[in-house]
């Protein structure tokens, strides 16, 4: 089954028959909301909307351990995260679709592990590769049929939020080489490694980030941009659904981690 996360905008997904809403408990404490079970194209389905169904939690304040802890448990073995981001990188203007294949991380202070505590042996997990490669090929094929233009590829640079970066904060993120600048792809897709779940991200830009506008972030764009945009990935999605269910139907999981000790 597949596991959609919506971020900022995207509070439910357009066209999916809704069977269930499951509340999941977990040894992290609550989700950020029901998971959504049901079927969209054809394709099962889990959707947990990111920041709550009200958009109550801050970046800083979504329990990434509960989400995809409770993802997995209900059956999830890939997820699709979507999530509004700043362009960075040029070819990264407002109202692009990303799938991005990297990530930069300068967010602090969150929960970004399952292997921590008292007892707890050390574990280490293979993030060279953040996002799925193969996933995003089957999105990027979705986003070409159904007319959508997408970039393929770049840096997700994920920051502490909640507030936006300064322009001089952008200038580094650009000399690092982001593409975009967003606050949720940490922990989400080091957690997502941990339980062995294939990932892949869809990135809306809805502002040019800190410095690359004209003028400061202005709100009223951002939220033009979002209802746009969401409508976007629900063609998308929609499109691309059955093919990422075949595709996790007929590989592997990933490795489980393996402790090591001292």
């Amino acid at each position: 089954m597949i596991g959609v996360i919506g971020g900022s905008g995207v509070y439910s997904l357009d066209g999916m028959r809704v069977d269930a809403s499951e509340q999941c408990a977990t040894p992290y404490g609550p989700p950020s909301g029901p998971l959504l079970r049901g079927e969209l194209s054809g394709a099962p389905l889990l959707f947990l909307a990111r920041h709550g169904p009200q958009h109550h939690l801050p970046p800083h304040q979504v329990n990434y351990r509960a989400n995809i802890w409770a993802l997995r448990e209900c059956g999830a073995t890939a997820l699709v995260t979507i999530a509004a981001v700043g362009g960075i990188r040029g070819d990264c203007r407002p109202s692009a679709l990303v799938l991005p294949d990297q990530i930069l991380d300068y967010t602090w202070g969150r929960e970004h592990t399952f292997f921590a505590g008292d007892g707890q042996a050390v574990v280490h997990v293979d993030f060279t590769e953040p996002y799925d490669a193969e996933m995003r090929d089957a999105l990027a094929r979705a986003a070409a049929d159904n007319k959508l233009t997408v970039v393929t590829g770049g840096a997700y640079a994920a920051m502490q939020g909640p507030r936006f970066e300064s322009a001089a904060e952008i200038v580094r993120l650009e000399r690092d080489g982001a593409a975009v600048v967003g606050m949720t792809a940490m922990p989400e897709a080091s957690l997502a490694r941990e339980l062995g779940l294939r990932l892949a991200a869809v990135n809306i830009v809805v502002n040019p980030a800190a410095g690359k506008g004209d003028g400061g972030v202005s709100m009223d764009e951002i939220h033009r941009r979002l209802a746009d945009g969401a409508e976007r990935v629900n063609r998308l999605l929609a499109r691309a659904l059955p093919a990422l269910w075949t595709l996790a139907q007929s590989r592997e999981p990933l490795p489980a981690p393996v402790p090591q000790n001292g």
